[in-house]
């Protein structure tokens, strides 16, 4: 049993989606404090050959708060999608698979409450558009082991699951320690995301775009390909 924790964020990078498959089950840690400046409700996207930064309006956001309790900001949401699904239809409408992934995300923003809420719905549309199996849950409603510190969380949680092996993106390897795991049977690996250049407008290319971007310019089978191009380490 295979199991990865990671903050939730919007439409990220396909390394996220490769921590997904790569796993069992994915949690999403989302009763954890919110990060400003982070990539919980933001990401780039090609825009005229140049990286683009998007970000979804939120309520009252402080890090001070949990994410699960961050909320959509109802007042400016309305204007701002009617402004990012026509930055979209600018930067992407002659990108081959335009057509079929905006029906996908405007299906995905419809009505959102809470940013945990919008990325949970997010990453479970985007991984059935993939084919990707993987049992995706919230930490907030199963758990309840906050008290804990983070390598005891993430223990806790590879215990309840009956997990044998861990699976974090590779930044954690300043973190968390594979002999404390180990005395604990559990396995730590972290994944690498090699770099899969592909076909986007120009001769340049622009990596670790949102998968916005990837599923703009690849279709799935493709990109199924693309999401087993990582290391174990």
């Amino acid at each position: 049993m295979r199991v990865a924790v990671m903050q939730p964020y919007f439409m990220p990078y396909i390394g996220y989606f490769q921590l997904i498959k790569a796993v069992d089950k994915f949690i999403i840690y989302d009763d954890v404090n919110y990060i400003k400046q982070g990539w919980i409700n933001r990401n780039n996207i090609l825009l005229n050959g140049k990286s683009y930064l998007f970000s979804i309006p939120l309520k009252d956001a402080s890090s001070f708060k949990k994410i699960n309790d961050i909320e959509i900001n109802q007042g400016l949401f309305p204007k701002w999608k009617i402004k990012f699904f026509k930055t979209l239809e600018l930067a992407y409408k002659k990108a081959p698979f335009y057509t079929s992934i905006i029906p996908i995300l405007e299906d995905l923003l419809d009505c959102p409450n809470k940013v945990n809420n919008l990325i949970y719905v997010s990453l479970l549309k985007i991984c059935n558009y993939l084919e990707i199996a993987t049992h995706i849950e919230k930490s907030s409603t199963i758990y309840q082991n906050s008290e804990l510190s983070k390598e005891e969380r993430l223990i806790d949680i590879c215990k309840k699951e009956n997990a044998d092996t861990y699976i974090n993106p590779l930044g954690g390897q300043d973190l968390y320690d594979k002999e404390y795991f180990a005395k604990n049977n559990v396995k730590l690996f972290f994944i690498k995301s090699n770099k899969d250049n592909y076909i986007q407008f120009g001769d340049s290319f622009i990596p670790w775009l949102s998968i916005i971007d990837i599923l703009m310019f690849n279709s799935p089978q493709k990109i199924r390909e693309m999401l087993d191009n990582y290391e174990l380490i």
